[in-house]
């Protein structure tokens, strides 16, 4: 009888055994493949994010403090789809979605109310936007400065990354090459305002959850990275201080080795692009990223199965070296996260950090025969993917025409048949699956949060100067036109109370929508 393949989830062959290995770099030195820091971990632990928000500020303001007083080290705001996408709440649009995935955002009024009591000089704040990301930084910008802190001294991140929106998540408003001058504009304004802002957490994670492969959604991340490096280097930007606050956004999935392989090879893929691109500053070299376990690995029978697949993901990112980290609460297959299951998810970074032991030394997987060879496999997989974008022209050319949408759907396609057919197990769903069912607590959000945002905005547009809104606007519209950096007159719109919504559409009648 013949023996069955084995293979990694991106077709890698698994071999029965592995008995050979190549000299390794140091932690901390190019390429970087063990790791940005020579003592890693030892040093200073990753940073310990909840991703978290929904219905109002207020009540996200809420979670967020809960959060702190548990010890989340950094925090992480999830705005709702009308937000991500320029609509106020009370936009004919926004119906039945306000505050449903994420908080509620319309204007520097509800920022102020989201952070109240957080010291944004003291905490690192990462925003999960990207077609509105410039607006929503500038009020962050803007409320900063009402608290009288150091913009120098500000750090944190926004996603900033459309390319893969367009690839796939679909939160996209401007035509692509708006969409880059936009992203560019925010480059360049940070590297003279915010020095310590990481302006674009490039985002493997949604090309992940959309159904890519592994190598897949390393290669496609890459490619959207170095697309993002060629943009800002066409803007004038030195690549020795730009690259230095860029950073990466990747999923973890179920397959512990093929993932810490990914984590490894990435790094020193990266290294080898910044060094091409002309890079020759290490800081600007090394690949900084943020890991989030796979939200599509949940499954919504048997939930509680999913604080195991979390830890093994968990343990697989901070195993490849990763600096931030988000860990999913067990029933988010079934609704937002409720305090109970984000408190497990928090406390299962925090066991790993402090009892696992698997911080006490770095990159303790190094010179495992398998880990070695499949982090060669990876990276040999990803950089034929990286030879064909390049020979489209670069990311945006392969977007424009499908080719990484249609690798993307491929790959989603093979996945979910092999699980219907019972040739991937999924432990509850496929196999071993119990018919008796759980009663849960589900988390859900009221539908008569867009009564009360729409309350807010009414009450906002009475109170605030609405002749020099016009001023601003404007002024922004005539930016968009003309080809200087919006960043400043997105930045007047937003301290003059201009609702996201307002300036959103400003740009839209500019650019157009795609």
């Amino acid at each position: 009888m013949q023996e069955k393949k084995m293979t990694t989830t991106s077709g890698i062959e698994i071999r029965e055994v592995y008995s050979e290995t190549k000299n390794l770099e140091q932690p901390g030195e190019f390429p970087f493949t063990r790791g940005i820091q020579k003592d890693m971990y030892r040093g200073k632990l990753w940073t310990m994010r909840q991703y978290a928000g929904f219905s109002t500020a207020e009540e996200s303001n809420k979670r967020y403090h809960y959060l702190l007083s548990q010890g989340t080290t950094g925090l992480s705001v999830a705005f709702d789809l009308p937000t991500q996408i320029g609509y106020d709440s009370d936009h004919v649009m926004a119906e039945g979605e306000v505050g449903k995935v994420g908080v509620a955002i319309d204007s520097l009024k509800d920022m102020e109310m989201l952070f109240q009591g957080i010291d944004l000089q003291k905490v690192t704040t990462s925003m999960t936007i990207n077609a509105t990301a410039p607006i929503l930084l500038a009020m962050y910008i803007s409320l900063a400065k009402k608290q009288g802190a150091d913009l120098s001294q500000i750090s944190g991140t926004i996603q900033n990354d459309i390319l893969k929106e367009y690839a796939a998540r679909g939160t996209y408003i401007y035509p692509p090459k708006a969409s880059m001058r936009l992203i560019t504009d925010v480059f360049e304004y940070c590297s003279k305002e915010l020095p310590k802002w990481n302006t674009i957490s490039i985002s493997g994670y949604h090309i992940r959850e959309a159904g890519s492969t592994a190598v897949q959604e390393l290669a496609f991340t890459l490619a959207n990275g170095k697309a993002y490096l060629q943009a800002a280097m066409s803007k004038g930007l030195d690549i020795n201080i730009f690259a230095k606050r860029v950073s990466f956004f990747f999923n973890c999935h179920n397959n512990f080795f093929e993932e810490i392989a990914k984590f490894r090879a990435a790094r020193r893929m990266w290294a080898e692009i910044t060094k091409s691109l002309g890079a020759t500053d290490p800081g600007a070299q090394k690949l900084r990223f943020h890991t989030q376990t796979g939200g599509s690995t949940l499954t919504a029978q048997q939930p509680l199965n999913n604080i195991i697949r979390v830890t093994n993901q968990a343990m697989a990112a901070v195993l490849g070296g990763t600096q931030s980290l988000h860990t999913n609460g067990y029933d988010e297959a079934l609704s937002l996260p409720t305090e109970a299951a984000a408190k497990v998810a928090l406390r299962t970074q925090q066991i790993i950090a402090f009892e696992s032991g698997v911080s006490d030394t770095v990159d303790p997987l190094a010179g495992s025969y398998f880990v070695e060879s499949l982090t060669d496999e990876v990276e040999r997989e990803a950089w034929k993917y990286i030879q064909i974008i390049d020979a489209k022209g670069g990311s945006v050319n392969a977007i424009e025409e499908g080719y990484i949408q249609n690798e993307i759907a491929n790959s989603a396609y093979r996945y979910q048949k092999d699980i219907e057919s019972g040739d991937r197990t999924v432990v509850g769903v496929n196999k071993y699956v119990d018919s008796k069912g759980l009663t849960m607590e589900v988390f859900r959000v009221d539908d008569s949060i867009r009564d009360l945002q729409t309350k807010k905005l009414e009450i906002l547009k009475a109170e605030r100067n609405n002749e020099q809104v016009k001023i601003v606007l404007d002024a922004l519209a005539l930016s968009a036109k003309n080809g200087s950096n919006t960043m400043p007159f997105i930045l007047a719109a937003v301290d003059a109370y201009s609702t996201l919504g307002e300036i959103a559409d400003v740009l839209r009648n500019e650019f157009g929508e795609y």
